[in-house]
């Protein structure tokens, strides 16, 4: 356990390091802001949508470890996705990190496993579950060409 344990740990450092995608999207179709005020994580997720497929996604903003590794292991994951499999690994991740039960189709979440432990600080959920959040509020805004932003409190 403490080997999975570790592993879980150098993937989120790595991430938090050396965040992917992290940039502005020139080319975005629909963009979203996040916010959570307890801690001051602030995220904005950009998004490239073409014929129902994420063609390209990146983040920017200022967060914590957990924050930041979060987005740009979301960003890695979500890229190449449809709208419905994007939708549906938010729904997975989501249920990961709260318990829910929301997800009717569970799947498998490779490295995003590395945040499961997060669920185990309460406080540190939202941290880990902003991007995540704000990626929702995006695929929302593609569908209703809005400008979306999300506050988590």
């Amino acid at each position: 356990m403490t080997d999975l344990r570790d592993f879980y740990q150098e993937i989120i450092l790595d991430h938090y390091r050396k965040p992917r995608n992290f940039s502005p999207l020139e080319s975005a179709t629909c963009q979203a802001r996040g916010h959570n005020p307890l801690c001051g994580d602030r995220v904005e997720v950009y998004l490239h949508i073409d014929t129902g497929v994420v063609r390209e996604i990146s983040f920017q903003g200022a967060g914590c470890a957990i924050s930041t590794a979060s987005a740009s292991l979301m960003t890695e994951a979500v890229k190449g996705m449809t709208l419905v499999e994007a939708c549906a690994l938010f729904d997975s991740f989501h249920d990961m990190m709260t318990g829910t039960g929301e997800a009717s189709d569970p799947i498998d979440l490779g490295k995003l496993e590395a945040l499961s432990g997060v669920r185990q600080i309460p406080i540190r959920v939202k941290c880990a579950t902003l991007a995540w959040h704000t990626l929702k509020a995006a695929l929302e805004e593609s569908n209703n060409n809005t400008a979306a932003s999300i506050s988590t409190e």
